[in-house]
């Protein structure tokens, strides 16, 4: 029985190094994840959605009620006086995964999703027939800077999973980072969120917007935040395996020789 004791180091420091090429993973909230040594769990954040001064404005000219819808918690600060509507509404929503990917020694956190969202009624009025629309489970996509969204909407538009909701302009804060023991907590800022054609005229008609109605919230494109501005803050916590220095796998080396050895002698004394 032969070892070779060089072919033991030069493997203990590819174990270290980790594997070179990149690994695609899902955190799930209360899961975990296991790659090239390192273990992450204990999924925990939040995504808040701010609506613009724009979207809020298209909803107070409908009078239109903003209600939770799922697991949630929903902020809004209206004045009394119609004229001026809403001047806050923040939907505040837990992260449920978190999708990126590993080269070993860099994450780079690429997808995010959200539970919970808002539903926005209308009632018959000058801009509108009367309708609704539930938004729920935002999904971001941070390499194609997309929002997706599950949908349930009014006059006959029903349930729609996964629809493209927005376009994302601007993303601050990083989404990679280098792989190290304990938390780490990713915070962004998302604006700048637009509108996709198709997410739109799905709006006009699940609320029932009539030509006047659809014109305002149209405009709401031109707001510098769109439709509005998430914010987030993630956290993880990592943990590695110990692996042993390369003096230790040539003492194991060694230690292996001599049971080989032992065990040529044992047979030769039979």
């Amino acid at each position: 029985m032969k070892f070779n004791l060089k072919s033991l180091v030069v493997a203990a420091a590819f174990m270290a190094a980790g594997a070179s090429n990149a690994a695609s993973l899902t955190l799930d909230q209360g899961g975990s994840v296991t790659d090239q040594g390192w273990t992450v769990s204990n999924l925990v954040g939040f995504g808040s959605l701010e609506f613009s001064e724009g979207l809020r404005g298209a909803l107070s000219l409908a009078n239109a009620s903003v209600d939770p819808a799922g697991n949630v918690e929903l902020t809004i600060d209206k004045d009394p006086d119609p004229n001026i509507g809403y001047k806050s509404i923040v939907a505040k929503a837990g992260v449920t995964s978190l999708s990126g990917s590993f080269d070993g020694t860099t994450v780079s956190i690429e997808g995010v999703k959200t539970a919970g969202g808002a539903t926005q009624t209308l009632v018959a009025s000058d801009v509108s027939d009367g309708g609704f629309i539930t938004i729920t489970d935002l999904r971001v996509d941070l390499v194609n800077m997309d929002v997706y969204a599950n949908i349930i909407g009014g006059n006959n538009v029903g349930a729609i999973n996964d629809l493209k909701l927005w376009k994302i302009t601007t993303i601050e804060g990083a989404t990679s980072f280098a792989a190290k023991e304990g938390v780490t907590t990713s915070i962004n800022t998302l604006s700048g969120l637009k509108i996709y054609d198709e997410a739109f005229n799905i709006f006009v008609q699940a609320t029932g917007l009539n030509e006047l109605g659809a014109g305002s919230l149209a405009g709401v494109n031109d707001d510098p935040n769109g439709y509005g501005v998430i914010r987030s803050s993630i956290s993880v916590t990592a943990t590695t395996a110990a692996v042993p220095e390369p003096s230790t796998y040539a003492l194991m080396g060694v230690g292996l020789v001599g049971i080989g050895l032992m065990a040529r002698r044992r047979r030769a004394a039979k």
